[in-house]
């Protein structure tokens, strides 16, 4: 089997690529051919196919005339559908597997390719076909107003940064890529969570989207059974992913545990001004990444926005940590209340002080919710299972084809 993997980053970004190069090196590993399509970039992995990938898009910047170009590429690239066209004629992959195309190579491709006779599937990462800023938030807050197709909302709310330019840009990327189709011609989506089937399914008939979690490889994972008495908090430093709620938690709480806040972000100077006693770390990689993890006691997911599949949650359960996490989006299909860590209502200081008092005061309530999030994930989140999901979700295409 020959796949076209297109992906916007060809280095490991964020959890979108974690994904595709854990499906890329199974892929090789198998026996399979993989065609690379992405964007040139100093930061890339090395790729057979880096000639034919995009010049580098940047949208900041530049005068009036280079705005609009940058906005018009936004929306349709002819760049991405001239090079993708020729891999594919050049090539002849069986089948194009988009993962996070949009702004830079732009669902234009997915028409390209059916164009030329190539089924397609597409990994939703995000909820972009049915939110045109991509994480169904408004102002800050969870929104579901364009989720039945009234992309006018994100003009009328103002989404994209509270700006009407942002907003109008985004509710003309929406409303064309509706207009050309390109969405509705993919032959499988694959959703990470159930939550992102249920919402894609308002735009999407259901049984095109195709319910299959991330995976997480448990056998890559050495931990050593530490724990180090910390709470630890691992991501971006954003209002919608929690981290002051969480941090108001710590801040009001009588039992003294300790909190790592681990991670970059917009909120990180405000947030180390306001509190003194969690100790900020920055952004970790590699060992020191997996020493973190390894060492806490319990790790804490408490979004505000509506999580897909983390990989993080994943990660923290296959390394033994209990996972506290809100009930928002995604989350509650990996936390079993109870089993593997506990759930409280999304911006609930006090719901969230409570979940981490009771598991920072009682080492054996931990060993025995970590031990039971160890197993759900190789029982219900493994590597394998993932990529057998995969192939028979690629066998089908082909096969109805």
């Amino acid at each position: 089997m020959k796949i076209l993997i297109a992906n916007k980053f060809f280095f490991r970004n964020g959890g979108s690529e974690v994904v595709m190069f854990q499906e890329r090196d199974y892929l090789l590993a198998s026996g399979h051919q993989v065609v690379d399509f992405s964007m040139r970039d100093e930061r890339n992995l090395p790729s057979d196919y880096a000639d034919q990938f995009i010049e580098r898009q940047d949208y900041r910047g530049g005068g009036k005339w280079s705005k609009l170009k940058s906005a018009a590429s936004m929306i349709h690239s002819p760049e991405a559908v001239r090079r993708i066209s020729a891999l594919i004629q050049a090539t002849r992959p069986d089948l194009v597997h988009c993962h996070n195309i949009y702004h830079q190579l732009t669902p234009s491709i997915i028409g390209a390719a059916k164009k030329l006779g190539i089924p397609v599937v597409l990994t939703l990462h995000d909820y972009k076909p049915v939110c045109p800023v991509y994480n169904r938030l408004s102002q800050g807050k969870p929104c579901s107003a364009c989720i039945d197709g009234d992309f006018t909302q994100v003009m009328k709310r103002r989404c994209a940064d509270g700006s009407l330019g942002k907003s109008a840009l985004l509710y003309a990327e929406a409303a064309v890529q509706r207009m050309l189709g390109n969405y509705e011609q993919v032959d499988a989506f694959i959703a990470p969570s159930r939550f992102m089937q249920e919402s894609i399914s308002h735009r999407i008939p259901v049984e095109k989207v195709r319910l299959l979690y991330n995976g997480m490889d448990t056998e890559r994972v050495r931990r050593t059974g530490a724990d180090d008495g910390y709470a630890l908090y691992l991501g971006r430093l954003s209002a919608e992913k929690g981290v002051d709620t969480l941090l108001q938690a710590h801040a009001s709480s009588l039992n003294g545990w300790k909190l790592v806040v681990a991670g970059t972000g917009p909120l990180e100077a405000e947030l180390r001004l306001t509190y003194k006693h969690a100790s900020f770390i920055g952004h970790v990689t590699g060992d020191r990444l997996r020493e973190v993890i390894d060492r806490a006691s319990v790790v804490v997911m408490p979004s505000e926005w509506y999580e897909n599949c983390p990989m993080s949650v994943l990660e923290a359960m296959a390394y033994g940590k209990p996972v506290v996490g809100s009930r928002m989006g995604g989350i509650p299909e990996l936390v079993l209340d109870g089993e593997t860590g506990f759930l409280f209502e999304a911006g609930s200081v006090d719901g969230l002080r409570a979940c981490l008092d009771q598991l920072m005061q009682d080492g054996n309530l931990r060993r025995r919710l970590g031990a039971h999030a160890r197993q759900r994930v190789q029982a219900d989140f493994s590597i394998d299972g993932h990529n057998t999901g995969l192939m028979d979700i690629y066998e089908s295409i082909l096969k109805a084809g």
